[in-house]
């Protein structure tokens, strides 16, 4: 009987262990996973250069995917059909090695130093994250373009997410970087409206907008980098997300501003499938869903391509005319801004399964 209980006693202590080791990392995932919430984000390295009337710039936008990626790499969360109907599912939970990541940031910032544009807003950018080998994707980017002021706002930190077990995500440090070659007035982070409850929001991202002001006469261009929501059943939160970005955008544009909104919106933009503008043999994933455009105030517009898909599903590696492609990417414009040209740059998602997307326009 002796032997029983000491057995009954290590089994219990070792369950217990168990189980406040289990609470305290949940705990812990808790409070690394808290709202960042409304907040002035720092401008580092201002430039001096203004706005002016009447002369043409450019805004590219472009999500690196945290330099993962490449033609060859598919995301555990992605999840998509095949010809047949038949689910598809991603594979890898972080990049495939430290030099496929680095390779791949290079390749992308060298992408947008040939774009040459005079502002960029890019999505996915990592500092310290296991997914990206803890390769500072912020630093490389800034110490690129060090001619360019920057505003950076942190949309996902994590603790260790120990998923998928096979290729674990690990701990996530990751936001949307605004750089510009011109005096950047202030900057904010502005939160979305996201699914917090349990477990979801250990998984997805913290969104929010990042906001840059610059002053042209007695008003201002307001430049809003955007990466919304992708999966979201039922689209409550995406909806949410969308009227928010509309009343901010009709607001500033009632106080005489001119405004740009770019980046991921994570809807298609230019209804790619329901046109068929791009080959595939793989069905329209569900996550994906038309922009609606009839919600946009008459003031505003979008501009994207419809020639050059700007993103590709990733459940599948990347093979031309096969794997599913959109255009999730792009800008929405107030009228008072003239666009000259929009233009997908047709980068095959060589480095991001993204491919960037440039505006040209005027302030009149």
């Amino acid at each position: 009987m002796k032997m029983k209980f000491k057995i009954l006693i290590i089994v219990g202590s070792i369950f217990l262990v168990i189980l406040m080791a289990a609470g305290t990392f949940v705990l812990s995932l808790d409070v690394k996973s808290r709202r960042i919430g409304n907040c002035s984000l720092d401008v580092k390295n201002n430039q001096d250069k203004t706005i002016s009337l009447n002369t043409e710039y450019s805004i590219a936008t472009y999500n690196i995917g945290f330099g993962a990626y490449d033609q060859d790499f598919s995301f555990f969360m992605d999840e998509g059909y095949d010809k047949d109907g038949n689910i598809i599912k991603g594979k890898y939970g972080k990049g495939r090695s430290y030099d496929d990541v680095l390779e791949n940031t290079n390749g992308s910032i060298d992408l947008l130093n040939k774009i040459n544009a005079d502002f960029i807003l890019a999505q996915e950018v990592d500092t310290k994250s296991t997914r990206s080998y803890k390769i500072n994707q912020l630093d490389l980017l800034t110490n690129k373009f060090n001619d360019f002021g920057y505003s950076y706002a942190i949309n996902f930190h994590s603790g260790y997410l120990p998923y998928p077990f096979h290729d674990m995500h690990g701990k996530v440090n990751s936001g949307i970087l605004s750089l510009s070659r011109f005096n950047i007035n202030n900057a904010n982070r502005v939160e979305l409206p996201i699914d917090f409850s349990f477990p979801t929001k250990f998984f997805d991202l913290d969104r929010c907008l990042s906001i840059t002001r610059y002053s042209i006469l007695e008003r201002e261009l307001v430049i809003i980098n955007a990466h919304l929501s992708a999966y979201d059943k039922g689209g409550v939160y995406r909806k949410a997300q969308l009227d928010l970005l509309n009343d901010l955008i009709n607001r500033e544009y009632s106080l005489g501003n001119y405004v740009i909104v770019g980046g991921d919106f994570n809807h298609d933009l230019v209804n790619s499938y329901q046109r068929g503008l791009f080959k595939t043999n793989q069905g329209r994933p569900d996550w994906l869903k038309d922009f609606p455009v009839n919600e946009l105030n008459d003031y505003f517009k979008i501009y994207a391509c419809d020639d050059v898909p700007s993103c590709r599903d990733a459940d599948t590696p990347y093979v031309k005319d096969e794997t599913f492609t959109s255009v999730v990417d792009g800008f929405i414009v107030s009228k008072n801004v003239s666009v000259s040209s929009v233009k997908t740059i047709n980068n095959e998602f060589k480095y991001s399964d993204h491919n960037p997307v440039v505006l040209k326009f005027k302030l009149e």
